[in-house]
């Protein structure tokens, strides 16, 4: 069986190479962020979108950035990786963030410590799930909607319980409350419903992570002049809707057959993926 590789600070070594001691402030504090993307025959999706996300986070984390490291640089080692690893056709791509040693006040330095890893796809990871998720709403945590509510944080505690619940339960995923009881989006994945003949999401003032998927097909549905909207969802909104889905950069759009005891059609999914996601598979 073929070992993987990964990169570390632009160093391609052993995957299970331990690269961080038990000082460090990602491990001790989740200091730091992560971005997971998607690769097609070699080729990154949604690279530049990504690749903006990513050093966004990096500033508001308040990172020093050497010159070198830009999207042109991580694009290039990620192709490395993807190659050496043999990820042919579909995989997945994990770019970790994270600081380096030090206490709560006084980090060693802000050198921005990076670690890229990829994973064999599915190719059936591409189609859309005709069997439907079952998910409900995760009670026991709260997404904050503050400065950094959107980031992919690696201090990601809400997501892990709650895609511990959905397990224990039973569950495909689980949707998680910010502080005013609303919707903030699920464990991997933001979240749309179709309600009165409008497609509707969390604002990113709701504290859900800013998916790329999301703002992709939110620019396509826009650009189609569909009804969409940006707003605060209730869980009774989730649960009289007609139809939900999930989207995130590695499926793009995950069906909802069922949330709660609420059943949902499977239409503007079916349409939207036909429309918008299987044409960037290909």
């Amino acid at each position: 069986m073929q070992k993987l590789k990964m990169i570390f600070n632009g160093v391609m070594m052993d995957a299970e190479k331990p690269v961080i001691t038990v000082d460090n402030r990602s491990f001790r504090y989740g200091d730091g962020c992560f971005e997971t993307m998607k690769a097609v025959k070699r080729k990154i999706i949604h690279a530049n979108e990504h690749f903006e996300r990513f050093f966004k986070s990096l500033e508001l984390l308040q990172f020093d950035k050497p010159n070198y490291l830009n999207a042109a640089y991580l694009s290039e080692h990620i192709t490395k990786l993807l190659e050496q690893n043999k990820h042919q056709q579909t995989a997945r791509i994990r770019l970790t963030l994270f600081r380096g040693n030090g206490g709560l006040y006084d980090a060693e330095n802000h050198f921005p410590n990076y670690c890229i890893q990829t994973w064999n796809l599915n190719i059936a990871n591409n189609d859309l799930n005709e069997n439907g998720l079952v998910i409900d709403v995760y009670k026991d945590a709260r997404k904050v909607c503050d400065a950094f509510s959107h980031l992919k944080s690696n201090n990601y505690l809400p997501y892990v319980m709650a895609a511990l619940w959905a397990k224990k339960n039973h569950l495909n995923d689980a949707l998680l409350l910010n502080p005013f009881d609303k919707i903030a989006d699920a464990t991997i994945a933001n979240i749309f419903i179709v309600k009165d003949g409008i497609i509707k999401t969390p604002a990113i003032t709701e504290g859900g992570v800013n998916g790329v998927m999301k703002n992709y097909l939110l620019q396509c549905m826009r650009k189609e002049n569909m009804p969409v909207e940006e707003c605060s969802i209730a869980v009774e909104d989730v649960l009289q809707a007609q139809e939900v889905f999930l989207t995130n950069s590695v499926y793009g759009i995950k069906w909802v057959k069922q949330c709660g005891n609420s059943n949902y059609i499977l239409q503007a999914s079916a349409l939207l993926h036909k429309q918008f996601i299987q044409p960037l598979w290909h």
